[in-house]
């Protein structure tokens, strides 16, 4: 009788845990898109993949898992009543490696790859054509005990130095980029983050662009706001106002032989940015990556500000910048009049219906920052003579 009676709590313990999942307000039925159709037989003559918004919608859903595989963590769900699987299941995914901060033993990112067999399922022969064979998804900051110190931690790195690479995240996430892109070619990954995990997504594509290694990158609500590049605008802004100061001053024969010295130097480096200008935007025209931003959120919103002419820009405009009709990136701007920051900074917006895109035209003065380096001219090939 006592086991009969155990039996039955149990049941009826499965059945409100069920009851509980189906009400929650992350399952991926209740928050999740709703004209975001599940690849099918279609797809193989028409993939979804090939359409930005069915690609934004689904890779969002993505990063929103990895922040469920942490709350199904921390509230020690099962795997009947886990609410992460579902955001990467619908569209025929499956996990293959949860990345876990050492420190705290969080989980900060995933590796999703697409699931075959799921797919034959539902007759879907082959892998649609634009849809990536993996995907490392990276979240952001989440406020919740277990770990929002560690999340602080590297919010405040990012705030200060304007740069994650003493975190063990960016280790951890490289590593695993690298091995899958290794194992199914850089062109069939993909790295996707939001805030906090959207600024690791953005360094560490960087630091393998850098290698040669071009995955596509979409980032949402990327941080723009640190103490680095506040000092540093008011850097430029200090030396901009002393040159200008300089020239309006008398002039004399010395200053004008040096004047005369920075053309030279300056023809020097447009002669030889002609002759290594493939080698040097190499990294530019391979590694585009996808911003998705909210004038709204103030912690993404400084990547719409435009890159203004300075004397500096111009004089290396020709070694430092995108040319022939390049760009640093797709930026991706939404705006729908004042909104509270939550729903603005949201994961959740970025798949709705009622999303209103436009694709910048203007040159992100805070992207070209950022990839600078991706294009610039090596200062070993500046003073060093072709040969």
């Amino acid at each position: 009788m006592a086991v009969v009676v155990e039996e039955k709590e149990q049941k009826e313990q499965k059945e409100n845990e069920k009851e509980e999942e189906e009400a929650h307000p992350y399952a991926f039925h209740v928050s999740g898109p709703r004209n975001v159709a599940k690849p099918n037989w279609r797809d193989l003559i028409n993939s979804s993949w090939k359409d930005t918004n069915y690609k934004r919608s689904v890779i969002a859903c993505f990063i929103q898992a990895v922040y469920l595989l942490e709350l199904d963590r921390q509230e020690n769900r099962t795997v009947e009543t886990a609410l992460a699987p579902k955001w990467w299941m619908t569209f025929k995914y499956k996990l293959t490696q949860t990345l876990i901060d050492e420190r705290d033993g969080s989980i900060f990112g995933a590796v999703l790859e697409w699931d075959q067999s799921a797919a034959l399922a539902d007759f879907v022969l082959i892998r649609p054509s634009g849809a990536p064979k993996a995907v490392l998804v990276l979240r952001g900051t989440l406020l919740k005990g277990p770990t929002i110190r560690r999340d602080i931690e590297d919010d405040l790195r990012f705030l200060a130095w304007e740069s994650l690479k003493g975190s063990v995240r960016f280790k951890g996430a490289s590593e695993a980029l690298r091995t899958v892109a290794e194992r199914y070619g850089s062109s069939n990954v993909c790295i996707a983050g939001h805030s906090l995990g959207a600024g690791f997504a953005l360094q560490v594509g960087k630091a393998l662009a850098k290698e040669g290694i071009y995955v596509d990158a979409h980032l949402f609500n990327p941080p723009s706001i640190s103490i680095a590049m506040s000092l540093r605008n008011i850097g430029e802004k200090a030396g901009f106002a002393w040159k200008r100061l300089k020239s309006m001053l008398p002039s004399s024969s010395e200053p004008q032989a040096d004047c005369d010295e920075e053309i030279k130097d300056n023809s020097l480096k447009s002669w030889l940015g002609n002759i290594y200008g493939d080698k040097a935007s190499m990294g530019l025209k391979q590694w585009v990556p996808h911003l998705y931003v909210n004038n709204s959120d103030y912690i993404c919103c400084h990547y719409t500000d435009p890159e203004g002419k300075t004397e500096e820009n111009e004089a290396n405009k020709e070694n430092t910048g995108p040319t022939n009709g390049q760009v640093a990136a797709k930026l991706f701007v939404m705006s729908k009049g004042k909104q509270k920051f939550l729903e603005a900074h949201g994961l959740e917006q970025w798949w709705s219906d009622d999303l209103d895109l436009q694709l910048a035209i203007n040159k992100s003065k805070l992207i070209s920052r950022q990839l600078k380096s991706l294009y610039s001219l090596p200062a070993s090939q500046v003073t060093k003579r072709p040969r």
